[in-house]
């Protein structure tokens, strides 16, 4: 691994007690020659998540892991940005806290990125190598026809569009994250649609993702229709 690299990894927390100290254990497991930090963004969760972060910074160091808190639920991306302003890598990862993005992929995404220099390397359950463990065939059709339908419309270059799995150079997170205005399940597909139109160099890695371990899944019919309104705006705007 580059020596002078540090990987910023921001995880974004709402209720997830049960998850957070596997997902950091995880992390430190297969991670043990790169240099980074954990920053747990988490909007006021009731269930104590933060008090299982404070526990985890005694074992670990409040220098590895960086408990970022908020008031309330905001939003996935105000809590990339909040997330990027305590980050003191060069580079950055995004992953869920409920198990869903496993850490084991975590090497694979550096590996590619240092051998490709690419600004972005995201996961896909889209390709050979990749699949999702734990949804229904609704749930399966839903999510593909999703990322077909935006593929056939948007013509990003890369193959998981609402994936939020990845590895960006801070650089390139920073300022492209300034230019997007979606929120919830849009937001990762514009992400990657708005790097692309940058001229972002992408790399995608195969992942298996696992519905979640813990807790009910955030994502329902509302979320759909979003999703769709999103599809329109990027069409038109992009």
């Amino acid at each position: 691994m580059e020596k002078n690299n540090r990987y910023s990894i921001i995880v974004p927390t709402y209720n997830e007690r049960l998850n957070i100290a596997l997902i950091v254990y995880l992390i430190f497991k297969h991670l043990q020659d790169v240099e980074f930090e954990i920053i747990v963004v988490d909007d006021g969760s009731p269930d104590g998540t933060q008090e299982v972060v404070k526990q985890l910074q005694k074992v670990y160091g409040e220098d590895r892991i960086l408990l970022r808190p908020r008031a309330k639920k905001l939003g996935l991306g105000t809590a990339y940005i909040h997330g990027l302003k305590h980050a003191s890598g060069n580079f950055v990862v995004i992953m869920d806290a409920d198990l869903s993005h496993h850490p084991k992929y975590l090497p694979s995404f550096i590996k590619k990125q240092l051998e490709t220099g690419a600004s972005i390397v995201t996961g896909t359950r889209y390709v050979k190598g990749g699949g999702v463990h734990g949804w229904n065939l609704m749930r399966k059709l839903t999510s593909r026809g999703a990322n077909v339908l935006a593929q056939t419309l948007l013509w990003p270059g890369v193959s998981d569009l609402t994936g939020s799995f990845r590895l960006y150079k801070k650089s390139v997170l920073e300022d492209v994250i300034s230019s997007v205005v979606s929120k919830g399940y849009v937001f990762q597909m514009e992400m990657i649609v708005r790097a692309s139109r940058k001229g972002c160099h992408i790399e995608e890695v195969p992942i298996t993702f696992v519905d979640r371990v813990f807790g009910s899944s955030k994502l329902g019919g509302s979320e759909i229709v979003e999703y769709l309104k999103g599809l329109a705006y990027l069409l038109v705007t992009t």
